[in-house]
């Protein structure tokens, strides 16, 4: 029997499991390990963490539903959000994963039961058990606290952003740890870079762990730039950001060569009015950039999770 192939996947937010992992999960030889993001403060997953001192749920929820093999009833019960009363706002599977934690009173067995309940094959980890937040050092000497508040640019947009650190600091988490070091191929992204993809890589252990790793490192690079975040960012840049929180290289950069036309990034924007400009390298002199098509071929700006777990098995 064919070993399977072992990749770790970093990253958080909607950008990962419905850009990579509902592509990947369709592949018999891959074994995946999801590495999550777990300290969003905003929403439902904010509340919870306010009210119970536990890790942001909701990152980790979109890893399980996305890799889970059971009924659509459940699925769609996972991704219930209620819409009125006390409960306004909050999806029912942020609500499961904190009650089990908090029943459990142990965060490892609860995310056991849920890899049960939930059918798992693969393994799905949160990068830290710490509660920590990220934090935004802006260049003129200003710190933003908390991910969404980095997210939703609640600051001057001309503002660059100089450094990015965790408070207080996190230990990422020993398993997530494991799974790097035993993978063939460990990718970073899709996720935005600073709200979601910092706070993975800032954990203490994780950049060591990563450049030590013996599988290739793979960076998938942001389709659109972000106001407040990444505006004016080309490929480059990004991955110069990447590197510099590995404090080492990346072996392979990968960033979409199919740009969109003006017309659909321009309706795109219209509802994402935070998206500034669709991400191209400045001379791409660079033998680790690799340029592909793997976005959607139409509808919203958004990687193929098809097109895209495709190239990752394969390069």
């Amino acid at each position: 029997m064919k070993k399977k192939q072992k990749i770790a996947c970093l990253g958080g937010g909607n950008a990962m499991p419905k850009g990579l992992l509902e592509g990947l999960k369709n592949y018999e030889e891959v074994e995946i390990s999801v590495i999550c993001a777990m300290l969003d403060s905003g929403g439902s997953s904010g509340r919870l963490r306010e009210d119970y001192g536990i890790l942001s749920p909701g990152d980790i929820r979109r890893a399980f539903i996305t890799l889970a093999n059971t009924s659509p009833v459940i699925e769609e019960l996972f991704n219930y959000r209620f819409e009125a009363g006390e409960f306004k706002g909050h999806n029912f599977a942020n609500l499961f994963i904190a009650a089990l934690e908090l029943s459990t009173n142990d965060f490892e067995k609860a995310f056991k039961e849920l890899n049960k309940i939930l059918n798992i094959s693969h393994q799905v980890l949160p990068a830290t058990l710490d509660n920590s937040k990220v934090c935004a050092k802006l260049e003129d000497g200003s710190i933003i606290e908390g991910e969404t508040n980095i997210d939703i640019c609640k600051h001057d947009g001309n503002l660059k952003i100089e450094e990015v650190f965790l408070k207080p600091k996190a230990r990422a988490y020993s398993k997530a740890l494991e799974a790097i070091s035993e993978a063939d191929k460990v990718v970073i992204g899709p996720g935005d870079l600073y709200s979601t993809l910092a706070q993975i890589l800032l954990a203490e252990g994780m950049s060591s762990a990563i450049r030590e790793a013996k599988g290739q490192v793979i960076y998938v690079c942001n389709l659109m730039t972000k106001h407040g975040e990444t505006n004016g960012f080309h490929v480059e840049d990004f991955t110069r950001e990447i590197e510099k929180l590995l404090e080492g290289k990346v072996d392979k950069v990968i960033y979409n060569d199919a740009f969109p036309e003006k017309e659909r990034v321009e309706e795109y924007k219209k509802d994402h009015p935070e998206l500034m400009e669709v991400v191209k390298p400045k001379k791409n002199e660079d033998k680790k950039l690799l340029g592909a098509d793997v976005i959607l071929s139409e509808g919203g700006i958004a990687h193929d999770p098809y097109k895209l777990s495709k190239l990752i098995v394969r390069i």
